[in-house]
């Protein structure tokens, strides 16, 4: 084959690249899995990687609460300032949280600040133990989580103690961490997504650092 041809064959398998996967390479963001393992992560619980880098959680018999941190799918570094971006589903009733700036893994909930995820589509009042709600800090602004067994989106952004979310497109949460109830929690720390003992998955995760 010709320098020219291989040349135009490398051309014309970069313009078929899903546009995704380009696009993630030229913003900056990192995928959290590799899609094979959980190689950079954490767990003594039963997560499982699926096709597609799909991530579930298929709670063990006995199993229940979400005090049992070790079993939490966690990230072996951690973060400061980032751009997380992510997909989650539930069963009904399902529950599961993403923890950030997690301090002592020993207890993720005094030493880090979770960003709630819950079946609660359809709820008119929601509060800060509602969907899209951090924990003891803030509600959302508006019910924006889609019903059991439909993947939902967050885009979570943490900067300099100014925590913005987005649930499926709308802006939910923008909250100022220095002045709200969990002030006193790590300005660094690990990412952690929590086990309930409820079937949750996530895919597409992935991260973008900022300075």
């Amino acid at each position: 084959m010709s320098q020219t041809r291989r040349m135009l064959c490398l051309f014309l398998s970069l313009l078929l690249l899903p546009a995704g996967l380009y696009g993630q390479e030229k913003s900056g963001f990192t995928q959290l899995f590799n899609g094979k393992n959980l190689d950079g992560w954490n767990t003594t619980g039963n997560w499982i990687m699926e096709k597609d880098n799909v991530i579930t959680l298929k709670p063990r018999p006995g199993e229940t609460g979400w005090t049992r941190y070790k079993d939490y799918l966690t990230t072996d570094r951690q973060y400061s300032n980032f751009v997380l971006d992510l997909e989650f589903k539930f069963n009904a009733k399902g529950n599961s949280g993403v923890f950030m700036h997690v301090g002592d893994l020993k207890d993720h909930v005094k030493s880090g600040f979770e960003v709630q995820i819950l079946d609660t589509y359809g709820k008119k009042n929601v509060g800060n133990h509602d969907c899209g709600g951090v924990i003891g800090a803030a509600a959302p602004s508006k019910n924006m989580v889609k019903p059991a067994g439909q993947w939902n989106r967050y885009i979570i952004t943490l900067k300099d103690q100014q925590l913005q979310v987005i649930l499926n497109d709308e802006q939910i949460i923008d909250l100022n961490i220095s002045t709200s109830e969990i002030k006193d929690r790590p300005t660094k720390g690990y990412i952690s997504f929590q086990d309930e003992a409820k079937r949750i998955w996530y895919r597409n995760v992935r991260i973008k650092e900022l300075k």
